[in-house]
């Protein structure tokens, strides 16, 4: 307004001035006047929805692990099957004992069967579990036995002995121990 109140003399050369003055001043009076609506001309709600955090977490640790392990074996096994292929059977040479691992034909499973324990500890493993279970089987029979022998005869158990537990044994070896200090040997 007060550029336009100083160039007043300038009005009387350009008629265009007091037209553009007057709409500048009515804009003003209608920003004073007029309401700001920030919600876009709706009713100012807002829609509780639950979260989505857990369903975004989960597709970004399966996006990463899919990643991370899936894609590289899936090169891997590619690799092994375009560029070394599987084994061919040879002659084996006088004298040579193949290792267990070589008697298979895909180049993956025979790395897998090499890393891991050869049959022959597992079978061996296995016979030693057989026999533990044997042992255990036959002292559960002669038990069995010595039971059924005493009943018919009508014997008492004569083996039954209590169980001495080590930890009641020293809490007594200390306790008599600390008695006798307080109370001497009389």
């Amino acid at each position: 307004m007060t550029i336009f109140s100083s160039l007043r003399g300038f009005s009387q050369i350009n008629p265009l001035i007091p037209l553009l003055a007057a709409q500048s001043s009515r804009k003003i009076t209608q920003n004073v006047i007029q309401k700001r609506l920030m919600s876009g001309g709706h009713d100012r709600t807002m829609f509780i929805t639950p979260s989505r955090f857990q369903w975004h977490k989960f597709k970004d640790l399966l996006h990463f692990y899919v990643m991370l392990g899936l894609i590289p074996i899936l090169g891997i096994v590619f690799y092994t099957n375009v560029f070394i292929g599987p084994a061919t059977l040879t002659e084996i040479p006088e004298g040579y004992e193949p290792k267990h691992w070589e008697y298979y034909r895909h180049p993956i499973t025979r790395f897998l069967a090499r890393v891991s324990t050869p049959p022959q500890q597992e079978y061996e493993k296995y016979l030693h579990h057989i026999y533990e279970e044997n042992e255990k089987r036959q002292v559960r029979a002669v038990e069995a036995k010595v039971k059924e022998l005493m009943r018919e005869r009508s014997d008492y158990q004569a083996y039954y002995y209590r169980n001495v537990i080590a930890k009641y044994t020293r809490v007594a070896k200390k306790t008599s121990k600390d008695l006798e200090e307080v109370y001497g040997n009389n």
